[in-house]
């Protein structure tokens, strides 16, 4: 197994998560940790895989996102049908990633399948997936099909990754070893088996239950947390005499209080209680006001440390940042599917 400083070192100007890295994942399971254990997965509890992707996104902030949103994909094993996740997930290599936008259609054919076709922006760990997740407008003959409100159906799929082409378009200077690329889908057949809706779980367990908002912000939450300390660890490399003991204060209360949550959300389900929507602002709200503080803290050390730190953060300061800008035009990645049906 690499050791810490052995993955930031292999991880340092690539444009994707090195093979031999990847491997370590597999084996770890890093990727199942929301997968329940009925199809193989490690089917953790809601505070322990917040842990494991704090500590990842420690050690690298691409290597920490990649597991992260690629991890979130594939709970999506819970709202497959058992035979479907069964299948998929007994290849412990199996990894989910895709895009939230609505990219393209689903023509419904004859014998019931779907005829896909579209391009969708961005795929996070586009070339490590197995399987790309999508979202399309259903179609009859052209005709787009609509649901008792009025609205275009909007439906998930899966396919697999030989079925897609991938379109390396990432041009942001931050986040390149994440592997974030567009794709593309022509002409692709998909039985009705492969498509999901996202609030429909066909698993009985505590997880099932958790608000989507909630589970991107905690998730996505831990994942900046542990890039501001890994920010952290690599200033004081530079400039010895700087204090951030309130820095990581703040950074080691802030994960004690994400854990709190996670652990009152899953009691409040556990015991069969709705979590209100006033709960779910109330993380929300926490989470995006405390990225604000951290940036703006590591901007300001950031201006501290000189021309030494050109080199040595200011990848690690770009990744930061264009995360949360990527929160802020997204609202959450995916966070649409709340509302597929």
């Amino acid at each position: 197994m690499l050791r810490p400083q052995e993955i930031r070192i292999k991880m340092q100007q690539v444009s994707e998560v090195p093979a031999e890295i990847i491997e370590q994942v597999h084996q770890e399971r890093l990727l199942q940790i929301w997968v329940p254990k009925i199809y193989g997965g490690l089917g953790l509890r809601l505070n322990q895989g917040l842990k494991v992707l704090f500590n990842w996104s420690k050690i690298d902030g691409s290597l920490g996102w990649m597991l992260t949103l690629c991890s979130g994909a594939n709970f999506f094993s819970r709202n497959l049908k058992p035979p479907i996740a069964s299948k998929l997930f007994s290849d412990h290599k199996t990894c989910f990633g895709g895009s939230g936008m609505i990219g393209g259609t689903a023509e419904k054919q004859s014998d019931g399948t779907f005829l896909i076709n579209g391009l969708w922006h961005f795929a996070t760990g586009a070339p490590h997936l197995s399987h790309f997740t999508l979202n399309a407008k259903l179609a009859d003959n052209e005709i787009p099909l609509l649901d008792e409100s009025g609205n275009e159906m909007i439906r998930s799929f899966i396919i697999s990754k030989n079925q897609a082409v991938i379109i390396p378009n990432w041009k942001s200077m931050g986040m390149r070893a994440t592997g974030t690329y567009s794709f593309k889908v022509e002409n692709v057949k998909v039985s009705e088996n492969y498509s999901f809706v996202y609030d429909e779980f066909f698993t009985d367990d505590v997880l099932d239950k958790i608000p989507f908002r909630i589970f991107a912000d905690l998730t996505l939450l831990v994942n900046y947390l542990g890039m501001a300390s890994h920010f952290a660890e690599e200033a004081i490399q530079i400039r010895p005499h700087l204090n951030l003991d309130l820095f990581n204060k703040q950074i080691e209360d802030s994960m004690e209080k994400i854990i709190r949550f996670a652990d009152e959300i899953e009691s409040l389900l556990y015991n069969s209680k709705l979590i209100i929507s006033e709960k779910q602002s109330e993380i929300h709200d926490y989470s995006s006001a405390l990225v604000a503080s951290l940036s703006h803290q590591i901007l300001d050390v950031y201006f501290q440390l000189g021309i030494k730190a050109t080199h040595t953060l200011i990848l690690q300061f770009t990744r930061f940042s264009v995360i949360i800008l990527r929160q802020r035009n997204m609202q959450i990645s995916g966070g649409s599917l709340k509302r597929i049906k």
